[in-house]
């Protein structure tokens, strides 16, 4: 099977058939997740928080978000791998975000970059685009920005907001973006943006009429239990495994249960006769 390509994203909104992505960090992670069949995989600059243990994803560099895309690449065969571009790496110039992208493909082996914003990234976005670089926008929510939002609030419910949010989608769509994520955005205006763009919109936090969704996959494994986003579901709870396979582990290695004469490699003893 070939890799899902930008334009079977695209065709996916034209026949009314539901996008999921998740996040993904690492080889391990990735090959369980592109196995079950995830068209789309995000290397969230949300690593910074939850695999990292960062307070935001700002502290995120690029050298780190390489790293973990080239990791996550090597374990898919199908699904396509976009690369979240972090902060403060397409804002100071084109040139530069150019530079960075170009690292995210070239490096990473990434098959598509994600960066935030609306309206101010469009001619990034554009040129983006236009060198053969595949773009998902982000609006609503936009984690980078947390600092000037006031926090993890919803975006775009007063009129005045949502029209903005509807000026950036629009801006993203002419711009070439082949997708965007909508955060922590009303669903009422989520289904509206959806309705009137052309390509897909993907939601976190967005409600159930966007073409798509993305969770971060810590979130809905139950492994980081820093906090949990409304938006968010469990289907799991694997940090209770991890920490009562962790609790066993240490009984068992004190009480020397473990390991066994089966865990244990075997010589002849006459190899060891007279040392």
């Amino acid at each position: 099977m070939m890799r899902v390509t930008v334009s079977q994203i695209k065709d996916m909104k034209s026949r009314g058939e539901k996008i999921a992505m998740v996040t993904a960090y690492d080889y391990a992670t990735a090959k369980l997740v592109d196995e079950a069949g995830m068209p789309m995989i995000l290397v969230g600059d949300s690593l910074g928080m939850v695999v990292l243990g960062y307070a935001s994803t700002i502290p995120v560099t690029m050298d780190e978000m390489i790293h973990h895309t080239k990791a996550v690449v090597r374990g898919t065969r199908d699904a396509l791998v976009i690369g979240d571009m972090p902060f403060m790496t397409y804002h100071t110039s084109i040139p530069d975000a150019l530079r960075n992208a170009a690292r995210f493909i070239q490096e990473g082996g990434a098959h598509a970059i994600k960066l935030e914003g609306g309206e101010p990234v469009a001619d990034t976005v554009r040129r983006l685009v236009q060198c053969g670089i595949p773009v998902v926008g982000h609006i609503g929510l936009t984690p980078q920005s947390i600092h000037q939002l006031g926090g993890f609030k919803v975006q775009g419910k007063s009129r005045e907001a949502a029209q903005q949010l509807l000026r950036d989608a629009r801006a993203l769509e002419e711009a070439g973006a082949f997708a965007i994520v909508l955060e922590s955005v009303p669903a009422a205006l989520s289904r509206l943006i959806t309705e009137r763009a052309a390509i897909p919109t993907i939601g976190i936090g967005g409600g159930p009429y966007c073409d798509g969704q993305v969770q971060v996959i810590s979130d809905i494994l139950g492994l980081f239990t820093d906090f949990v986003p409304k938006h968010a579901k469990r289907y799991a709870t694997v940090a209770d495994t991890i920490k009562n396979v962790a609790s066993t582990y240490i009984s068992e290695v004190r009480s020397g249960a473990f390991p066994t004469e089966k865990q244990s490699y075997s010589i002849d003893e006459s190899t060891l006769a007279g040392l």
